[in-house]
């Protein structure tokens, strides 16, 4: 899974990474914000700053990957809205919505400069790098995204799908978050997880670069 990937491509990765980390838990803060939660906010957390959102280990398995990982979640009192759940839905669905929005402006950009031959015209050791990133960008984006609405705690996609769900399954899922965690680390180290996202992404890459 990993022998494709480069030191030059890991430290093209690193602007990219950093930028969508720290967009997707700004997004989660500032959605839990406007519904009546200032925790992440009072906790410094509406920010870019990528060491305001870092997890180490979430942020080694993108470096590993290039398309799947986690940053340090926003801290949400759900007992600050006004429907509880709903809330920890919405607010879930901030952080993979903001990947989408980050992946389809870096679609537009390799667009206009990469596949329109804009590009052309720039030195060659700005242009390469420059459309190593935005390719990055695009990839690694929609990858977060895919990943972050798994239906497995604590991932977004399970705040979203917990709006269906009976209170008390919920409650389950959560007091054995840990456990739904380590079986969602086997299913990607058995490539469960990654190789739908990883074919999900080629496939978006090509419809963007032709």
């Amino acid at each position: 899974m990993f022998s494709n990937i480069s030191i030059l491509d890991t430290l093209l990765l690193i602007p990219p990474l950093l930028f969508a980390l720290s967009v997707h838990e700004m997004s989660h803060a500032w959605s839990a914000w406007k519904l009546g939660d200032p925790t992440a906010k009072d906790r410094g957390r509406l920010t870019l700053n990528p060491l305001a959102h870092l997890d180490v280990m979430g942020t080694l398995c993108i470096l590993l990957t290039h398309f799947i990982g986690w940053a340090k979640p926003a801290p949400v009192d759900p007992r600050n809205f006004r429907d509880p759940i709903r809330g920890m839905a919405l607010v879930a669905a901030a952080g993979p919505f903001s990947n989408f929005v980050i992946a389809a402006a870096s679609a537009g950009i390799i667009r206009l400069v990469i596949v329109s031959g804009a590009l052309e015209r720039v030195p060659e050791g700005i242009a390469m790098p420059l459309a190593t990133m935005l390719v990055i960008s695009f990839s690694l984006n929609i990858g977060l995204g895919l990943f972050n609405l798994l239906p497995f705690p604590p991932l977004d996609g399970f705040r979203i799908v917990s709006v269906a769900l009976p209170l008390k399954w919920v409650w389950f899922c959560e007091r054995y978050s840990f456990l739904f965690f380590i079986a969602l680390i086997i299913l990607m180290w058995q490539g469960i997880v990654t190789r739908p996202i990883g074919a999900a992404i080629q496939y978006l890459q090509r419809l963007v670069l032709t």
